[in-house]
Protein backbone atom coordinates (compact mmCIF):
# COMPACT_ATOMS: atom_id res chain seq x y z
CA UNK A 1 0.00 0.00 0.00
CA UNK A 2 1.16 3.67 -1.09
CA UNK A 3 1.85 5.83 1.70
CA UNK A 4 3.38 6.13 5.55
CA UNK A 5 1.49 6.66 9.02
CA UNK A 6 4.62 8.62 9.41
CA UNK A 7 4.70 10.94 6.41
CA UNK A 8 0.82 12.12 5.49
CA UNK A 9 0.32 13.41 2.14
CA UNK A 10 0.39 12.34 -1.72
CA UNK A 11 3.60 10.80 -2.76
CA UNK A 12 4.52 11.88 -5.74
CA UNK A 13 7.74 10.56 -7.83
CA UNK A 14 8.73 12.09 -10.99
CA UNK A 15 11.50 10.70 -13.34
CA UNK A 16 13.15 11.80 -16.53
CA UNK A 17 15.29 8.92 -18.80
CA UNK A 18 16.59 9.36 -22.11
CA UNK A 19 16.07 5.87 -22.87
CA UNK A 20 17.52 5.70 -26.99
CA UNK A 21 20.12 3.01 -25.89
CA UNK A 22 17.33 0.84 -24.68
CA UNK A 23 16.32 0.34 -27.85
CA UNK A 24 19.74 -0.06 -29.75
CA UNK A 25 20.60 -2.78 -27.26
CA UNK A 26 16.90 -3.95 -25.86
CA UNK A 27 18.46 -7.58 -24.88
CA UNK A 28 21.20 -6.10 -22.80
CA UNK A 29 19.49 -3.20 -21.32
CA UNK A 30 16.22 -3.41 -20.72
CA UNK A 31 15.59 -5.27 -18.46
CA UNK A 32 18.31 -3.88 -15.96
CA UNK A 33 16.75 -0.85 -16.40
CA UNK A 34 13.27 -1.54 -15.08
CA UNK A 35 14.55 -3.69 -12.02
CA UNK A 36 16.07 -0.44 -11.15
CA UNK A 37 13.08 1.87 -12.18
CA UNK A 38 11.07 -0.53 -10.25
CA UNK A 39 13.21 -0.50 -6.88
CA UNK A 40 12.89 3.42 -6.73
CA UNK A 41 9.14 3.31 -7.19
CA UNK A 42 8.78 0.19 -4.26
CA UNK A 43 11.43 2.37 -2.28
CA UNK A 44 9.80 5.64 -2.41
CA UNK A 45 6.10 3.92 -3.12
CA UNK A 46 4.31 6.79 -5.07
CA UNK A 47 0.53 7.48 -5.33
CA UNK A 48 0.91 9.83 -8.73
CA UNK A 49 4.04 8.94 -10.48
CA UNK A 50 4.86 10.55 -14.03
CA UNK A 51 7.69 8.84 -16.28
CA UNK A 52 9.04 11.30 -19.39
CA UNK A 53 11.19 9.84 -21.71
CA UNK A 54 13.01 10.95 -24.12
CA UNK A 55 14.34 9.57 -27.55
CA UNK A 56 11.73 6.74 -27.20
CA UNK A 57 12.03 3.91 -29.39
CA UNK A 58 15.33 4.79 -29.90
CA UNK A 59 17.22 5.43 -33.76
CA UNK A 60 15.18 3.66 -36.32
CA UNK A 61 11.07 2.62 -34.78
CA UNK A 62 11.23 0.21 -37.70
CA UNK A 63 13.91 -2.19 -36.43
CA UNK A 64 12.97 -1.37 -32.80
CA UNK A 65 9.17 -1.28 -32.80
CA UNK A 66 8.86 -5.18 -31.03
CA UNK A 67 10.81 -3.87 -28.00
CA UNK A 68 8.55 -0.39 -27.71
CA UNK A 69 5.72 -2.76 -27.56
CA UNK A 70 7.39 -4.97 -24.86
CA UNK A 71 8.99 -2.13 -23.05
CA UNK A 72 5.15 -0.45 -22.83
CA UNK A 73 3.26 -3.40 -22.15
CA UNK A 74 6.18 -4.26 -19.21
CA UNK A 75 5.04 -1.34 -17.58
CA UNK A 76 1.18 -1.58 -17.68
CA UNK A 77 1.03 -4.69 -16.71
CA UNK A 78 4.14 -5.80 -14.86
CA UNK A 79 3.54 -7.27 -11.15
CA UNK A 80 5.44 -3.89 -10.00
CA UNK A 81 3.29 -1.85 -10.85
CA UNK A 82 -0.29 -3.79 -10.51
CA UNK A 83 -1.37 -1.41 -7.91
CA UNK A 84 -1.59 1.33 -10.31
CA UNK A 85 -5.14 0.89 -11.85
CA UNK A 86 -5.36 4.04 -13.77
CA UNK A 87 -2.52 5.31 -16.32
CA UNK A 88 -1.88 7.45 -19.25
CA UNK A 89 0.36 6.73 -22.07
CA UNK A 90 1.48 9.43 -24.64
CA UNK A 91 3.87 8.68 -27.31
CA UNK A 92 4.68 10.64 -30.18
CA UNK A 93 5.02 8.30 -33.31
CA UNK A 94 3.97 10.19 -36.04
CA UNK A 95 7.28 10.54 -38.30
CA UNK A 96 6.04 11.04 -41.91
CA UNK A 97 5.30 15.02 -41.47
CA UNK A 98 8.07 17.84 -41.41
CA UNK A 99 5.23 20.53 -40.59
CA UNK A 100 5.29 20.57 -37.24
CA UNK A 101 8.56 22.94 -36.06
CA UNK A 102 6.22 25.84 -34.73
CA UNK A 103 3.63 26.06 -31.69
CA UNK A 104 0.23 23.88 -30.64
CA UNK A 105 -1.42 22.73 -34.13
CA UNK A 106 -5.20 23.16 -33.25
CA UNK A 107 -6.04 21.53 -37.01
CA UNK A 108 -7.35 17.88 -35.96
CA UNK A 109 -5.63 15.16 -37.69
CA UNK A 110 -5.49 11.52 -37.75
CA UNK A 111 -5.28 10.56 -33.43
CA UNK A 112 -4.51 7.32 -32.01
CA UNK A 113 -3.71 4.35 -33.40
CA UNK A 114 -5.56 3.21 -30.13
CA UNK A 115 -8.96 4.74 -30.38
CA UNK A 116 -10.61 6.67 -26.98
CA UNK A 117 -13.78 3.96 -25.88
CA UNK A 118 -15.59 3.68 -22.90
CA UNK A 119 -14.51 0.45 -22.90
CA UNK A 120 -10.88 0.85 -21.60
CA UNK A 121 -10.18 -2.04 -19.58
CA UNK A 122 -11.10 -4.59 -23.21
CA UNK A 123 -9.09 -2.17 -25.02
CA UNK A 124 -6.45 -2.53 -23.05
CA UNK A 125 -6.72 -6.20 -22.21
CA UNK A 126 -5.99 -6.44 -26.62
CA UNK A 127 -3.35 -4.36 -26.19
CA UNK A 128 -1.23 -6.85 -23.33
CA UNK A 129 -2.69 -9.59 -25.47
CA UNK A 130 -0.66 -8.22 -28.51
CA UNK A 131 -3.85 -8.07 -30.87
CA UNK A 132 -2.87 -4.46 -31.27
CA UNK A 133 0.42 -3.50 -32.62
CA UNK A 134 2.23 -0.46 -32.37
CA UNK A 135 2.87 1.06 -36.04
CA UNK A 136 5.80 3.10 -36.58
CA UNK A 137 7.77 4.03 -39.75
CA UNK A 138 11.84 3.98 -40.09
CA UNK A 139 13.35 7.45 -39.09
CA UNK A 140 15.73 8.81 -37.01
CA UNK A 141 13.80 9.26 -33.63
CA UNK A 142 13.93 11.99 -30.73
CA UNK A 143 10.23 11.10 -29.56
CA UNK A 144 8.77 11.99 -27.15
CA UNK A 145 6.84 9.18 -24.48
CA UNK A 146 5.41 10.85 -21.28
CA UNK A 147 3.87 7.75 -19.29
CA UNK A 148 1.53 8.96 -15.81
CA UNK A 149 0.76 6.17 -13.38
CA UNK A 150 -2.18 6.51 -10.54
CA UNK A 151 -2.37 4.11 -7.43
CA UNK A 152 -5.23 1.74 -6.65
CA UNK A 153 -5.78 4.26 -3.15
CA UNK A 154 -5.57 7.78 -4.74
CA UNK A 155 -9.27 8.76 -5.28
CA UNK A 156 -10.65 11.78 -7.03
CA UNK A 157 -7.42 12.85 -9.86
CA UNK A 158 -8.70 14.80 -12.90
CA UNK A 159 -6.48 16.02 -16.07
CA UNK A 160 -6.79 18.67 -17.66
CA UNK A 161 -8.58 19.18 -20.72
CA UNK A 162 -6.88 22.09 -23.04
CA UNK A 163 -9.71 22.12 -25.81
CA UNK A 164 -12.74 22.32 -23.02
CA UNK A 165 -10.94 24.16 -21.03
CA UNK A 166 -11.83 21.81 -17.53
CA UNK A 167 -10.26 18.94 -15.30
CA UNK A 168 -12.18 15.68 -16.42
CA UNK A 169 -11.73 12.69 -13.83
CA UNK A 170 -9.46 9.85 -14.57
CA UNK A 171 -10.39 6.54 -15.21
CA UNK A 172 -8.85 3.21 -16.53
CA UNK A 173 -5.78 2.74 -18.66
CA UNK A 174 -5.15 4.26 -21.87
CA UNK A 175 -2.67 4.97 -24.44
CA UNK A 176 -2.17 7.70 -27.06
CA UNK A 177 0.16 7.79 -30.10
CA UNK A 178 1.04 9.00 -33.40
CA UNK A 179 -0.49 12.45 -33.73
CA UNK A 180 -1.07 14.05 -30.70
CA UNK A 181 -1.59 17.39 -32.07
CA UNK A 182 -5.39 16.70 -31.76
CA UNK A 183 -4.96 14.97 -28.49
CA UNK A 184 -6.70 17.78 -26.20
CA UNK A 185 -5.40 16.55 -22.64
CA UNK A 186 -2.39 17.75 -24.06
CA UNK A 187 -0.05 20.35 -25.39
CA UNK A 188 2.67 19.04 -27.74
CA UNK A 189 5.01 21.36 -29.52
CA UNK A 190 8.17 20.98 -31.93
CA UNK A 191 10.68 24.21 -31.79
CA UNK A 192 10.96 26.00 -34.61
CA UNK A 193 13.74 24.70 -37.51
CA UNK A 194 15.73 27.80 -37.03
CA UNK A 195 16.37 27.24 -33.68
CA UNK A 196 18.94 24.52 -34.33
CA UNK A 197 19.51 24.66 -38.58
CA UNK A 198 22.20 21.95 -38.14
CA UNK A 199 19.49 19.64 -37.74
CA UNK A 200 17.06 19.05 -41.15
CA UNK A 201 14.46 17.58 -39.08
CA UNK A 202 14.78 17.86 -35.39
CA UNK A 203 11.98 16.23 -33.11
CA UNK A 204 12.96 18.30 -30.37
CA UNK A 205 10.42 19.86 -28.70
CA UNK A 206 7.90 19.38 -25.31
CA UNK A 207 4.61 17.76 -24.46
CA UNK A 208 2.89 19.37 -21.48
CA UNK A 209 -0.10 17.95 -19.64
CA UNK A 210 -2.21 19.42 -16.37
CA UNK A 211 -3.17 17.34 -13.09
CA UNK A 212 -5.45 17.98 -10.04
CA UNK A 213 -3.87 15.74 -7.76
CA UNK A 214 -4.93 16.21 -4.02
CA UNK A 215 -6.71 19.44 -5.04
CA UNK A 216 -3.43 20.78 -5.79
CA UNK A 217 -2.88 21.92 -9.82
CA UNK A 218 0.19 21.35 -11.21
CA UNK A 219 1.74 21.21 -15.10
CA UNK A 220 4.29 18.50 -16.04
CA UNK A 221 5.92 19.59 -19.32
CA UNK A 222 8.57 16.85 -20.82
CA UNK A 223 11.31 18.80 -23.20
CA UNK A 224 14.35 17.88 -24.75
CA UNK A 225 16.46 20.26 -26.04
CA UNK A 226 19.52 20.57 -28.14
CA UNK A 227 22.73 18.84 -27.96
CA UNK A 228 26.46 20.29 -28.42
CA UNK A 229 26.63 18.85 -32.24
CA UNK A 230 30.68 19.61 -31.87
CA UNK A 231 32.98 20.06 -29.36
CA UNK A 232 35.66 22.05 -30.54
CA UNK A 233 32.24 24.63 -31.38
CA UNK A 234 31.61 24.43 -27.74
CA UNK A 235 35.00 24.93 -26.92
CA UNK A 236 35.51 28.21 -28.85
CA UNK A 237 33.30 30.35 -26.50
CA UNK A 238 32.07 30.86 -22.95
CA UNK A 239 29.52 30.33 -22.64
CA UNK A 240 28.82 27.93 -26.07
CA UNK A 241 26.61 29.10 -28.91
CA UNK A 242 24.79 25.85 -28.23
CA UNK A 243 24.31 26.97 -24.69
CA UNK A 244 22.73 29.89 -26.30
CA UNK A 245 20.25 28.02 -28.75
CA UNK A 246 19.19 25.76 -25.29
CA UNK A 247 18.12 29.38 -23.89
CA UNK A 248 16.01 30.66 -26.11
CA UNK A 249 14.36 27.42 -26.52
CA UNK A 250 14.00 26.78 -23.14
CA UNK A 251 12.77 30.28 -22.67
CA UNK A 252 10.50 29.92 -25.83
CA UNK A 253 9.03 26.62 -23.38
CA UNK A 254 8.02 29.11 -20.47
CA UNK A 255 6.66 31.50 -22.02
CA UNK A 256 4.33 29.41 -23.36
CA UNK A 257 3.35 27.76 -20.28
CA UNK A 258 2.22 30.64 -18.74
CA UNK A 259 0.96 32.97 -21.81
CA UNK A 260 -2.53 33.56 -20.96
CA UNK A 261 -4.59 31.07 -22.73
CA UNK A 262 -4.76 29.02 -19.41
CA UNK A 263 -4.93 29.75 -15.87
CA UNK A 264 -1.43 29.37 -14.35
CA UNK A 265 -0.23 26.81 -11.95
CA UNK A 266 2.63 25.43 -10.86
CA UNK A 267 4.61 23.79 -13.45
CA UNK A 268 7.48 20.70 -13.17
CA UNK A 269 9.28 20.95 -15.61
CA UNK A 270 11.83 17.64 -16.67
CA UNK A 271 13.31 15.88 -19.28
CA UNK A 272 16.98 16.11 -21.04
CA UNK A 273 17.52 19.56 -21.11
CA UNK A 274 20.95 18.80 -22.49
CA UNK A 275 22.90 21.84 -20.28
CA UNK A 276 26.58 21.16 -20.27
CA UNK A 277 29.53 22.36 -18.56
CA UNK A 278 31.27 25.84 -19.94
CA UNK A 279 33.86 23.65 -22.01
CA UNK A 280 36.03 26.29 -22.14
CA UNK A 281 36.15 26.79 -19.08
CA UNK A 282 36.28 23.25 -18.55
CA UNK A 283 38.89 22.71 -20.34
CA UNK A 284 40.94 25.52 -18.97
CA UNK A 285 40.71 23.95 -15.66
CA UNK A 286 41.62 20.32 -16.47
CA UNK A 287 44.35 21.69 -18.45
CA UNK A 288 45.95 24.82 -16.53
CA UNK A 289 49.30 23.40 -17.08
CA UNK A 290 49.38 21.85 -20.46
CA UNK A 291 50.69 23.40 -23.46
CA UNK A 292 48.11 23.26 -26.96
CA UNK A 293 48.75 21.08 -29.93
CA UNK A 294 46.24 22.04 -33.16
CA UNK A 295 45.69 19.57 -35.67
CA UNK A 296 44.30 20.99 -39.33
CA UNK A 297 42.29 19.07 -42.07
CA UNK A 298 45.23 19.04 -45.08
CA UNK A 299 42.51 20.36 -47.65
CA UNK A 300 40.34 22.87 -45.55
CA UNK A 301 42.96 23.89 -43.25
CA UNK A 302 40.17 23.42 -40.76
CA UNK A 303 40.47 22.35 -36.85
CA UNK A 304 40.17 19.13 -36.67
CA UNK A 305 41.86 17.98 -33.08
CA UNK A 306 43.13 19.82 -30.28
CA UNK A 307 45.89 18.02 -28.03
CA UNK A 308 46.41 19.24 -24.69
CA UNK A 309 50.39 17.89 -23.33
CA UNK A 310 51.86 18.14 -19.45
CA UNK A 311 54.14 20.76 -19.82
CA UNK A 312 56.94 17.48 -18.21
CA UNK A 313 56.50 14.66 -17.43
CA UNK A 314 57.52 13.30 -20.79
CA UNK A 315 54.71 15.87 -22.62
CA UNK A 316 51.64 13.25 -21.42
CA UNK A 317 48.38 13.41 -23.24
CA UNK A 318 46.06 15.09 -20.74
CA UNK A 319 43.43 15.61 -22.89
CA UNK A 320 42.25 14.90 -26.98
CA UNK A 321 39.34 17.19 -28.03
CA UNK A 322 37.51 16.60 -31.53
CA UNK A 323 34.05 16.99 -32.90
CA UNK A 324 32.84 13.82 -30.98
CA UNK A 325 35.58 12.97 -29.21
CA UNK A 326 36.81 14.22 -25.40
CA UNK A 327 39.47 11.88 -24.23
CA UNK A 328 40.64 13.18 -20.59
CA UNK A 329 43.06 10.99 -18.79
CA UNK A 330 41.13 10.74 -15.56
CA UNK A 331 38.06 9.96 -15.66
CA UNK A 332 37.93 10.24 -11.64
CA UNK A 333 37.52 13.50 -11.60
CA UNK A 334 34.00 13.39 -12.58
CA UNK A 335 33.15 10.68 -10.00
CA UNK A 336 35.27 11.66 -7.25
CA UNK A 337 32.62 13.25 -4.04
CA UNK A 338 29.58 13.21 -7.63
CA UNK A 339 31.66 15.63 -9.31
CA UNK A 340 30.39 18.12 -7.30
CA UNK A 341 33.78 19.91 -7.93
CA UNK A 342 32.52 20.77 -11.13
CA UNK A 343 29.03 22.21 -10.36
CA UNK A 344 30.73 25.71 -10.95
CA UNK A 345 30.70 25.23 -14.54
CA UNK A 346 27.02 24.25 -14.42
CA UNK A 347 26.13 27.83 -15.57
CA UNK A 348 23.13 27.20 -17.87
CA UNK A 349 20.46 27.12 -15.61
CA UNK A 350 21.30 30.70 -13.97
CA UNK A 351 20.03 32.36 -17.06
CA UNK A 352 16.79 31.36 -15.49
CA UNK A 353 17.33 32.16 -11.38
CA UNK A 354 14.26 33.97 -11.01
CA UNK A 355 11.66 31.53 -12.99
CA UNK A 356 13.13 28.02 -12.29
CA UNK A 357 13.99 26.34 -9.47
CA UNK A 358 16.34 23.15 -8.73
CA UNK A 359 17.31 21.62 -5.68
CA UNK A 360 20.88 20.73 -4.74
CA UNK A 361 22.39 18.34 -6.87
CA UNK A 362 24.38 15.23 -5.16
CA UNK A 363 24.52 12.70 -7.90
CA UNK A 364 27.16 12.19 -10.63
CA UNK A 365 26.77 13.83 -14.29
CA UNK A 366 24.34 11.85 -15.97
CA UNK A 367 25.65 12.04 -19.08
CA UNK A 368 27.42 10.30 -21.24
CA UNK A 369 27.60 6.81 -19.66
CA UNK A 370 29.09 3.57 -21.44
CA UNK A 371 26.38 1.84 -23.06
CA UNK A 372 28.28 -1.39 -22.82
CA UNK A 373 26.33 -3.36 -20.17
CA UNK A 374 28.74 -4.96 -18.26
CA UNK A 375 29.63 -0.80 -17.18
CA UNK A 376 27.96 1.12 -14.35
CA UNK A 377 30.09 3.53 -13.92
CA UNK A 378 32.44 4.13 -17.15
CA UNK A 379 31.78 7.61 -18.89
CA UNK A 380 31.98 7.49 -23.41
CA UNK A 381 34.82 9.33 -24.49
CA UNK A 382 32.33 10.82 -26.53
CA UNK A 383 31.73 14.13 -24.80
CA UNK A 384 32.56 16.05 -21.38
CA UNK A 385 30.41 14.22 -19.07
CA UNK A 386 27.38 16.69 -17.36
CA UNK A 387 23.87 17.06 -15.49
CA UNK A 388 21.99 17.00 -18.65
CA UNK A 389 18.97 15.09 -17.28
CA UNK A 390 17.21 17.69 -14.85
CA UNK A 391 14.11 18.09 -12.55
CA UNK A 392 12.79 22.03 -12.47
CA UNK A 393 10.14 24.01 -10.76
CA UNK A 394 8.69 27.30 -10.90
CA UNK A 395 8.68 29.16 -7.61
CA UNK A 396 4.92 28.07 -6.64
CA UNK A 397 5.87 24.35 -7.10
CA UNK A 398 9.27 24.58 -5.34
CA UNK A 399 6.92 26.07 -2.13
CA UNK A 400 4.83 23.01 -2.72
CA UNK A 401 7.52 20.99 -1.99
CA UNK A 402 8.77 22.84 0.94
CA UNK A 403 6.04 23.13 2.70
CA UNK A 404 5.89 19.28 2.62
CA UNK A 405 8.99 19.08 4.34
CA UNK A 406 8.68 17.85 7.88
CA UNK A 407 11.05 15.95 10.11
CA UNK A 408 11.26 13.29 8.57
CA UNK A 409 13.17 14.00 5.47
CA UNK A 410 10.35 13.38 2.07
CA UNK A 411 11.93 14.87 -0.70
CA UNK A 412 14.29 13.18 -2.40
CA UNK A 413 16.64 14.09 -5.84
CA UNK A 414 18.94 11.41 -7.00
CA UNK A 415 19.86 9.53 -10.05
CA UNK A 416 18.86 6.15 -11.12
CA UNK A 417 20.86 2.76 -11.20
CA UNK A 418 23.66 4.52 -9.94
CA UNK A 419 26.23 0.85 -10.29
CA UNK A 420 24.28 -0.17 -13.37
CA UNK A 421 24.52 0.45 -16.90
CA UNK A 422 21.28 2.50 -17.70
CA UNK A 423 22.14 3.08 -21.47
CA UNK A 424 24.14 6.48 -22.26
CA UNK A 425 21.77 8.58 -19.48
CA UNK A 426 21.07 7.79 -16.06
CA UNK A 427 17.63 8.49 -15.07
CA UNK A 428 16.85 11.45 -12.82
CA UNK A 429 14.22 11.70 -10.31
CA UNK A 430 12.71 13.99 -7.64
CA UNK A 431 10.32 12.06 -5.12
CA UNK A 432 8.04 13.98 -2.85
CA UNK A 433 5.12 14.72 -0.88
CA UNK A 434 1.91 17.15 -1.34
CA UNK A 435 1.14 17.81 2.25
CA UNK A 436 -3.01 17.77 2.73
CA UNK A 437 -3.65 21.48 1.56
CA UNK A 438 -0.49 22.71 0.44
CA UNK A 439 -1.22 23.55 -2.89
CA UNK A 440 -3.88 25.37 -5.01
CA UNK A 441 -7.71 24.19 -5.52
CA UNK A 442 -8.08 23.05 -9.16
CA UNK A 443 -10.38 25.72 -10.55
CA UNK A 444 -13.44 23.62 -11.83
CA UNK A 445 -17.37 23.04 -11.51
CA UNK A 446 -19.65 21.25 -10.08
CA UNK A 447 -20.30 19.47 -13.55
CA UNK A 448 -17.09 18.97 -14.35
CA UNK A 449 -16.81 16.51 -11.40
CA UNK A 450 -19.61 14.46 -12.64
CA UNK A 451 -17.83 13.95 -15.92
CA UNK A 452 -17.27 10.19 -17.04
CA UNK A 453 -13.73 9.05 -17.75
CA UNK A 454 -11.32 10.76 -20.54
Amino acid sequence: MAGKAAAPGTAVLLVTANVGSLFDDPENLQKNWLREFYQVVHTHKPHFMALHCQEFGGKNYEASMSHVDKFVKELLSSDAMKEYNRARVYLDENFKSQEHFTCFQKRLTKQTRFPVTRDTSSRIAHILRGHVPLERRKTASEALGSFYFLHESLKNIYQFDFKAKKYKKVTGKEIYSDTLESTPMLEKEKFPQDYFPECKWSRKGFVRTRWCVADCAFDLVNIHLFHDASNLVAWETSPSVYSGIRHKALGYVLDRIIDQRFENVSYFVFGDFNFRLDSKSVVETLCTKATMQTVRAADTNEVVKLIFRESDNDRKVMLQLEKKLFDYFNQEVFRDNNGTALLEFDKELSVFKDRLYELDISFPPSYPYSEDSGQGQQYMNTRCPAWCDRVLMSPSARELILKSESEEKVVTYDHIGPNVCMGDHKPVFLAFRIAPGAGRRCQRHQRALRETSL
